[in-house]
C-alpha cells in the first residue's frame, strides 16, 4: 500500500484480519486514496491523525467497537464528502457533532440506512401516480457500490433529479450486501482508542428496538426494496422521525431504518444533526431540504441549549474579561447623575455566567477523572474501596464522605485524594446507603446501612488513620431502622429522618440520641428516599415506588400529607432545590419532573427518552444552585445536563473506560455545591470484584486531546435503593 500510495484511488479493508499495529500505522501516517472502506474495523475511539488529504468517502459501517472520536480526528480530511457509520456504537450527540464540525465539505452522513419495505414493488416500479401529489414524506436516496464510477447521467439520475441543484455531484456510499459474519472486535484493538465497550448491544438496552427496526448483522439486504431517488427531492416532503407508512399509486409502502447506531435512538437526533451541520445535504440516505432545516432549527431551540445560560454565540474568555474591564472603566468615570449608556451585562452574575458559557462551549469533552484515594494506613498496604454512597460537605469545599459496600465510612479531601478520617465496618454495618452531614456542626455526620445500623460520627474525635485500634470513639449509636435506604437531617440539626424498604418513616432526636416516633403507612409501597427541606425544619418530602411524592409537615403530626403528586412509574428520588422553591422528582426510566414545592403543581417535565426498562432507576439532583439539573440512570452510561428553567438539554456526559467487554453506568450523582458545572458520579460495575469509582466531572475544563476518563470498568447491577 505504501509503495502504491500515490496511485491508490480506492482502498477496501473491510473485515480485514489486520491487527492493531496495522491500524495504528494507517491512522497515524494516512493514505493518498480517495475512497477508504474500513467496515468492521477494530477502532474504539477514532483517531485519524495522518494525512488523508484526497479522501472524499469513508466507510466505517459495522465497526462495533467504535464508540466516539478524538476531537480533531477529522481535521486531516479536509475534502471528506461522504461518511458512513452504520451499526457502530457511537451514541453521544455532542461529541459527535464537535468532531464532525471539522468537516467543512461533508454533505452526506449516515448512521443508519432507511429502506423501503413495500412487500410488492418499490415506488419506481409503481405506475400511474404523481409523487408531487402524495402526502409529504422523505424518501431514501439510493446508493451505489463503493468505488463504482458514476457516469454524468447516472449522477444526475441518482442525486440531482429535476432542476434542484441542492444535491448535485455527491459521491454515494457503497451498498455491499451484508452476508459476512461480523467479527469480534474484542481480541485486538487499536491503542489509539481509550474507550472500550463490549460488542453486546444489550448493554445499551437497544436489543428490543433493534430486533424490530434492524434487519440484523448477517441478514441479506434486498437492494430492490430501496426507493429510487427519482422522487427523493420532493419539495413537499415532510421530515422523518421514525418508521412510517405511505401509499403511492395505491401501493402501500413502509420505510424503516436498518443497521442503526445508538445515536439514532436519541430523541430529536435528526433535527439535532441537521441544525448542527449546516452544509449537510443527505442524512441517513434521506435528503435534507429547506423545510427540514427550518423545522430542525425550531426543534433545536425548543429542546436543546446551545450554550449555558442561553448564550447564543461562543466567546473567548479573553473577550469577556476585556468587556468587563471596559464596562468597569466606563462606570468609574461616569458621573452620578449621568445615565449609564453602556448596558452590557447589568446582572451581577452576568460575567460569571458568560465565563462559564465560554469554558463549557470550548469543548464537548469535559474533564473526567477518577477520585483516587490515598494516605490511609490500614496496616495491609494499599486499599481499594468500593463506594456505594457519597455526599459533599455543605460548608467545607474540599471534603466529601463516602460509604462503601463493605460498611466503611471514609472522609476524604476530594481535591487531593487524601483520606481525612476512616471508620471500618467492624462487622456491624453492611452497605452504607444513607449519609448526611450536619450543617451547624461541620465535623458531624450521620451514616446508615442496609442492615438498619444508624450512627453519628464526629470526625474531630476519630483517629486520622486506622490500624485495627478503632473502638467506637467519637460515635453515637441510634435505634436500628430495618432495611434502611435513606437518612436526612433537618435545617437546624435537631432531627433526622430514616426511610427504607417499608411504608414507614422514623424520626430521631440528634441531641438525645434516640428515636422519637415512627410514622406508619405513609405510602402504599416502600419509601425509597426522604428529604427535609433546606430552610424549613419541619417540612419534608417522601418518594415511593407507589408512584407518589408527598409533602409533610411535622407540626401537623403527619397523619395526612400537605399534598400528593403522582408519577406514571415508581419514584426513585426526590429533593428540594437549594432555595426550596422546587421539588425535583425522579421516577423509574428517566421520568424527571420539577414541581412547585408550595403546592406540588407541575412546573416542568424533562424530555428524556425512556429505555423501556423497569429496572432503569433514575436519580436527579440540582447543579449550580437551581440553574441546572443532572440526571443519570443505572442502566445507562450517560449523565444528562438540563436547564432547570426551560428543560432544554445542555450536554450529555458519557462515562467511557478502557478494557475489553466493559461499560460504566450511573449509580448515583451529586452537583458540587461550591463549583459551577462540577459534579461527581458514582459509577457502578457489573462484576462484584470490579473496582467501584467516584468519577469527578468538570465541564469548565476540557480533556487533553479529548482523552478523558480511562479506567477499567463494567456495568452495574440495577440497585433501586437509596439516592
Amino acid at each position: 500500500m505504501r509503495a502504491f500510495n500515490q496511485k491508490l484511488r480506492a482502498v477496501d479493508l473491510q473485515d480485514s484480519p489486520f491487527g492493531k499495529d496495522f491500524l495504528r500505522e494507517l491512522s497515524q501516517r494516512g493514505l493518498a486514496c480517495q475512497i477508504l472502506n474500513l467496515r468492521s474495523s477494530h477502532f474504539r475511539k477514532l483517531n485519524m491523525a495522518g494525512k488523508f488529504m484526497q479522501i472524499h468517502t469513508l466507510n466505517l459501517d459495522f465497526s462495533t467497537s467504535l464508540t466516539s472520536f478524538l476531537e480533531d480526528c477529522f481535521t486531516c480530511m479536509p475534502n471528506l464528502i461522504c461518511l458512513s457509520m452504520c451499526e457502530t456504537r457511537v451514541a453521544n450527540l455532542w461529541t459527535t457533532i464537535s468532531a464532525l464540525s471539522k468537516l467543512s465539505c461533508l454533505v452526506e452522513l449516515r448512521f443508519q440506512k432507511w429502506l423501503c419495505c413495500n412487500g410488492s414493488a418499490s415506488p419506481s416500479a409503481s405506475s400511474g401516480g404523481n409523487l408531487e401529489d402524495q402526502p409529504d414524506v422523505g424518501l431514501p436516496i439510493s446508493c451505489t457500490d463503493i468505488g463504482e464510477q458514476l457516469t454524468d447521467t447516472e449522477e444526475e439520475t441518482y442525486l440531482n433529479p429535476g432542476t434542484d441543484e441542492e444535491f448535485g455531484n455527491l459521491f454515494s456510499f457503497n451498498n455491499i450486501a451484508i452476508n459476512q459474519p461480523v467479527q469480534s472486535m474484542m481480541e485486538d484493538s487499536s491503542d489509539d482508542s481509550e474507550v472500550d465497550f463490549s460488542s453486546n448491544w444489550r448493554e445499551f438496552d437497544y436489543t428490543d428496538l433493534l430486533a424490530n427496526l434492524s434487519s440484523g448483522w448477517n441478514r441479506q439486504v434486498n437492494l430492490q426494496n430501496e426507493v429510487s431517488s427519482g422522487a427523493s427531492l420532493n419539495q413537499k416532503e415532510e421530515s422523518l422521525t421514525g418508521s412510517f407508512g405511505r401509499h403511492i399509486a395505491d401501493v402501500p409502502l413502509k420505510y424503516t431504518p436498518r443497521h442503526a447506531s445508538p445515536i439514532c435512538f436519541e430523541k430529536h437526533y435528526r433535527e439535532y444533526m441537521i441544525a448542527s451541520l449546516p452544509h449537510l445535504k443527505v442524512l441517513d440516505n434521506l435528503p435534507v431540504r429547506k423545510i427540514d432545516r427550518e423545522r430542525a432549527a425550531v426543534t433545536f431551540s425548543q429542546y436543546f441549549e446551545y450554550l449555558p445560560y442561553n448564550r447564543k454565540h461562543k466567546e473567548s474568555v479573553v473577550s469577556i474579561l476585556h468587556k468587563r474591564e471596559i464596562k468597569e472603566t466606563r462606570s468609574h468615570i461616569q458621573s452620578k447623575n449621568q445615565k449609564l449608556s453602556y448596558s452590557y451585562g447589568n446582572s451581577q452574575y452576568f460575567y460569571t455566567r458568560s465565563l462559564c458559557a465560554a469554558k463549557v462551549g470550548s469543548s464537548a469533552w469535559p474533564f473526567l477523572h477518577s477520585l483516587s484515594v490515598s494516605g490511609c494506613d490500614l496496616g495491609d498496604g494499599s486499599r481499594s474501596f468500593r463506594p456505594r454512597q457519597f455526599e459533599y460537605h455543605p460548608s467545607l469545599s474540599s471534603l466529601m464522605v463516602f460509604g462503601t459496600l463493605d460498611g466503611e465510612v471514609v472522609v476524604v479531601n476530594h481535591e487531593n485524594g487524601k483520606v481525612v478520617r476512616y471508620v471500618p465496618s467492624l462487622g456491624a454495618m453492611n452497605s452504607v446507603l444513607g449519609l448526611c452531614w450536619l450543617k451547624k456542626y461541620p465535623s458531624k455526620l450521620i451514616a446508615g446501612s442496609d442492615n438498619g445500623s444508624l450512627k453519628l460520627y464526629d470526625i474531630e474525635h476519630l483517629p486520622p488513620t486506622v490500624t485495627g485500634m478503632y473502638l467506637g470513639a467519637g460515635s453515637i449509636t441510634f435505634d436500628d431502622f430495618d432495611q434502611l435506604t435513606s437518612v436526612h437531617i433537618n435545617s437546624t440539626d435537631e432531627l433526622f429522618l430514616a426511610s427504607g424498604y417499608s411504608k414507614n418513616v422514623a424520626l430521631y432526636d440528634i441531641s438525645c440520641g434516640r428515636r422519637i416516633q415512627v410514622f406508619t403507612d405513609m405510602h402504599r409501597e416502600h419509601i425509597n428516599v426522604v428529604k427535609f427541606s433546606n430552610h424549613s425544619p419541619s417540612i419534608f418530602a417522601t418518594s415511593s415506588f407507589d408512584q407518589d411524592v408527598k409533602l409533610w409537615d411535622l407540626r401537623l403530626k403527619p397523619i395526612r400529607p400537605c399534598y400528593t403528586t403522582s408519577s406514571s412509574r415508581g419514584n426513585v428520588m426526590v429533593c428540594f432545590s437549594p432555595d426550596d422553591h422546587y421539588l425535583l422528582a425522579s421516577a423509574v426510566d428517566n421520568e424527571v419532573r420539577q414541581l412547585l414545592a408550595v403546592d406540588g403543581r407541575l412546573h416542568l417535565s424533562f424530555d428524556i427518552e425512556p429505555t423501556r426498562s423497569s429496572q432503569n432507576y433514575t436519580r436527579s439532583y440540582y447543579m449550580n444552585g437551581r440553574d441546572y439539573i443532572i440526571s443519570g440512570s443505572c442502566d445507562e452510561h450517560v449523565v444528562r445536563v438540563c436547564c432547570a428553567q426551560t428543560g432544554r438539554r445542555l450536554r450529555d456526559i458519557s462515562l467511557e473506560g478502557k478494557g475489553s467487554g466493559t461499560s460504566m453506568y450511573v449509580q448515583s450523582l451529586r452537583g458540587d455545591p461550591f463549583r459551577d458545572f462540577n459534579m461527581s458520579i458514582l459509577a457502578a460495575h457489573m462484576r462484584p470484584n470490579s473496582k467501584y469509582e467516584i468519577v469527578k466531572v468538570n465541564l469548565l475544563a476540557s480533556c487533553d486531546n479529548a482523552k478523558g476518563y480511562s479506567k477499567s470498568q463494567d456495568s452495574c447491577p440495577s440497585n433501586s435503593m437509596g439516592g
